[in-house]
């Protein structure tokens, strides 16, 4: 197996969704500069995160004229697979090369549930050709307001020029069938993006690393309190509503980069990607060190849902 050159990227988002691609651009042109294959971005990258949930009063009251604002900021400044963002995106991976995986808000424009929106994450390959596409399953709290539920499809790996890739949207990395469903799958590297790797998020990083036997990229975004919209609780401008704190994790869970907090910056590191096998030697769930004559894992018939328990249990489709 070879080594493979990998870089997550921490950084402001831009101020509206195509100044937030150029700037993709470049950062991602920066990356593969530096000799990176496989290019990683941070949760809603593209527009950003919607960290004003959090820190706006009274964010879930009926009517609240500034949320509701903040809100349709963000829908129109999301991406639309069919529109000219998804295909700038495309772009962006065979311009440079790269492997690219960039977490977005996702507005669907046309068809069932037109006008929703998901908080996604995107895997495009060197060729401008989309390897997966993945929908959180769960929004977190607070999320729950603006994005809706995702699906099973996106939960998988898949062959990459970089390796075998996957990805989990924060909060997922604690939902153990989701984590399991991707070990099955045989990951290389996994793409864990949050809005700030926290440290709790760092742990369940490198606790997904140790437990994959995979390289992991936790990548975070940054926000200071003057970039919020207008109207909310007055706060110093300065202060960090997200903050980062990158990191690149190996298969026994070590941080080889990172993590970087309050600060821009390209987290560069090599993945050897035969350590993935050696560190399967003592612990490997999806094989040697799985119990399938007591425990299984199935996915629905539709791919939307997973289930788990004895071997003869599942939930119905």
């Amino acid at each position: 197996m070879t080594a493979t050159l990998v870089a997550a990227v921490q950084a402001h988002p831009a101020k509206d969704l195509d100044a937030g691609l150029e700037r993709t651009a470049t950062l991602a042109a920066d990356a593969a500069g530096r000799g990176a294959t496989l290019v990683a971005f941070p949760e809603t990258w593209l527009p950003g995160y919607p960290a004003w949930l959090d820190v706006s009063e009274g964010a879930a009251l009926w009517d609240n004229t500034v949320v509701k604002a903040a809100y349709r900021a963000m829908a129109e400044q999301s991406v639309s697979m069919t529109g000219p963002a998804a295909n700038r995106l495309a772009e962006i991976a065979a311009d440079h090369h790269i492997t690219l995986v960039i977490g977005v808000v996702e507005r669907v424009d046309a068809g069932p549930g037109r006008g929703t929106l998901y908080n996604t994450l995107l895997f495009w390959g060197p060729d401008g050709r989309l390897l997966n596409h993945h929908r959180k399953l769960m929004p977190t709290y607070t999320e729950r307001m603006v994005w809706g539920q995702g699906d099973g499809d996106g939960v998988r790996a898949v062959d990459s020029a970089a390796g075998r890739i996957g990805g989990l949207i924060c909060w997922e990395h604690w939902m153990p069938l989701a984590r399991q469903a991707l070990h099955e799958d045989g990951e290389d590297i996994h793409i864990a993006v949050w809005p700030t790797v926290r440290e709790t998020s760092l742990l369940a990083s490198r606790h997904y690393a140790f437990e994959g036997r995979c390289f992991v990229l936790a990548v975070g975004s940054l926000l200071r309190a003057a970039a919020l919209p207008a109207g909310l609780p007055a706060a110093d401008s300065s202060e960090w509503v997200v903050r980062g704190g990158s990191a690149i994790i190996a298969p026994d869970a070590s941080v080889i980069a990172g993590p970087v907090f309050d600060r821009e910056c390209t987290l560069i590191a090599e993945c050897d990607l035969g350590r993935v096998r050696e560190e399967s030697m003592t612990l490997d769930v999806a094989g040697h060190y799985s119990r399938p004559d007591c425990f299984r894992l199935e996915r629905t018939s539709h791919g939307r849902a997973l289930a788990a328990g004895p071997a003869r249990t599942h939930l119905p489709a």
